[in-house]
């Protein structure tokens, strides 16, 4: 009801999917817009003087960090906060609230089995960028 209020008040607004590319050009097909928002997205994030850490050796008799413990992530669970999208795994945050000691377990396993190995398996590198426009032109980005 809210919303449909909102949408009267506001009236009609046309939205767009027109984006320009490098040289300025509009471009409407969506690999190109596609291909536009990976170029800006590769360049926002790319940072100069990076190095790769795991390169360097370092010699010690025990871990620098321990692990971390299931009451340390039991804490972090309680602190997630509830009714929000969820991520590539399309788990809400809820189900490990609810869960229960088995979930936590399991969940424990696993950030230690990465944190041991110190690789991150490959499907939890993806990520999901949303636009959020604040000012400016639509088309630029």
């Amino acid at each position: 009801m809210y919303r449909a209020i909102k949408d009267f008040k506001k009236g009609y607004q046309p939205t767009t999917n027109i984006k320009k590319d490098e040289k300025g050009d509009l471009v409407a097909d969506s690999y190109s817009i596609l291909a536009r928002w990976t170029i800006y997205i590769s360049k926002l994030f790319h940072v100069h003087g990076f190095y790769d850490v795991r390169h360097i050796d370092v010699q010690t008799a025990e871990p620098l960090v321990p692990e971390p413990s299931a009451y340390e992530l039991q804490l972090a669970i309680e602190k997630l906060k509830g009714q929000k999208l969820p991520g590539i795994n399309q788990i809400p945050s809820e189900l490990f609230k609810v869960g229960g000691r088995i979930i936590r377990s399991d969940i424990c396993k696993l950030i230690n089995s990465v944190w041991n190995k110190e690789k991150l398996p490959e499907e939890k590198k993806q990520s999901i960028t949303v636009p959020i426009y604040m000012k400016g032109d639509k088309t630029f980005y």
